[in-house]
């Protein structure tokens, strides 16, 4: 049995589970997606800090790939979803029927064969021509994408983002309504998270960017962040309770906070937890409904089937 020693070792090198390497598995078209209405134990309450419930669903799916997912965002009356693979969900959701697309993303950073290579953690999308900005955590570049995700337009690695952490990249990423873009990293030393603001398309080499920092809540990390109308920022923040239970917090940041080389915070308007809601609150967008600003918050599974996809959505007071 000897001789065979090597060859099993070199067999098991290459094999994801044992080499550490987590393959993507990519979402097919025409997925069937499951929406179901939700409502906690015990029914909404009539207001959750600042914000007023207006309904939610759970999505499910037996489609590989499925969940994850970790970024929002609102166009048109319709919903994206994108999963921490590279895995994409269109929602529309209209007199109690629902119409759902799905695929993936067709470039990015690296081979796209690992999920270190398409660990999507952040999106925008500009409604008017549907271009999406996609921020990836490991590769800590950012890309941005035709209205259909199949290419790849063009591409940013900012040296300003180069040292940080592997898996706290770009977790959120904001489209302000004057067209400047605003990044966060999910965790870092201390209190602060190094933030980036740029002054146009992120994904120009050629768009000034400026270093800022943001303060999160006490033991939580910035998931994700999402513009007003009035340029004011929301930025949505998790915290990790033990055995796949979460709480997570919004706070409302002035926009004359984010400046360059200055020290972003805010004030709390919301906390998301038990009975509520318990999961993973990764995914922040902000819409406009016959003149009210509606918050959608969607979190991320991890690609557990046992664990709900929740789509939820209240109206801001």
């Amino acid at each position: 049995m000897r001789p065979l020693l090597f060859p099993i070792l070199a067999v098991l090198a290459v094999v994801p589970g044992w080499s550490g390497i987590d393959p993507v598995t990519r979402l097919a078209p025409g997925a069937v997606v499951r929406v179901v209405r939700y409502v906690p134990e015990g029914g909404w309450p009539a207001r959750i800090g600042r914000l007023e419930p207006v309904g939610a669903v759970t999505l499910s799916s037996a489609a590989p790939g499925f969940g994850g997912f970790s970024a929002l965002a609102i166009e048109r009356g319709r919903a994206t979803l994108l999963g921490d693979s590279g895995n994409w969900l269109r929602l529309r959701i209209a007199r109690g029927a629902a119409a759902a697309e799905t695929g993936a993303l067709g470039d990015g950073p690296g081979s796209g064969w690992s999920k270190e290579d398409r660990d999507s953690e952040s999106l925008a999308i500009e409604p008017a021509s549907g271009r999406a900005w996609v921020g990836f955590e490991r590769a800590n570049a950012i890309w941005r994408y035709d209205a259909a995700f199949r290419h790849g337009e063009a591409h940013r690695a900012p040296h300003e983002m180069a040292k940080w952490w592997d898996n706290s990249g770009a977790e959120s990423l904001a489209r302000l309504p004057d067209g400047r873009f605003v990044v966060i990293a999910e965790r870092w030393r201390g209190a602060l998270r190094p933030a980036l603001l740029f002054a146009g398309d992120p994904a120009s080499r050629a768009t000034p960017v400026a270093r800022f920092f943001y303060r999160p809540p006490a033991g939580y990390d910035p998931s994700d962040a999402a513009a007003l109308p009035s340029g004011d920022l929301l930025v949505l923040n998790r915290r990790h309770l033990g055995w796949l239970r979460f709480s997570a917090k919004l706070v409302l940041v002035p926009r004359a906070a984010i400046r360059a080389g200055g020290v972003a915070s805010g004030r709390e308007i919301a906390t998301l937890a038990a009975p509520v809601v318990s999961e993973n609150c990764e995914g922040l967008a902000v819409s406009r409904e016959n003149g009210a600003t509606m918050l959608w918050i969607t979190t991320d599974n991890d690609q557990m089937a046992f664990r709900r996809s929740y789509l939820m959505k209240f109206r801001l007071r």
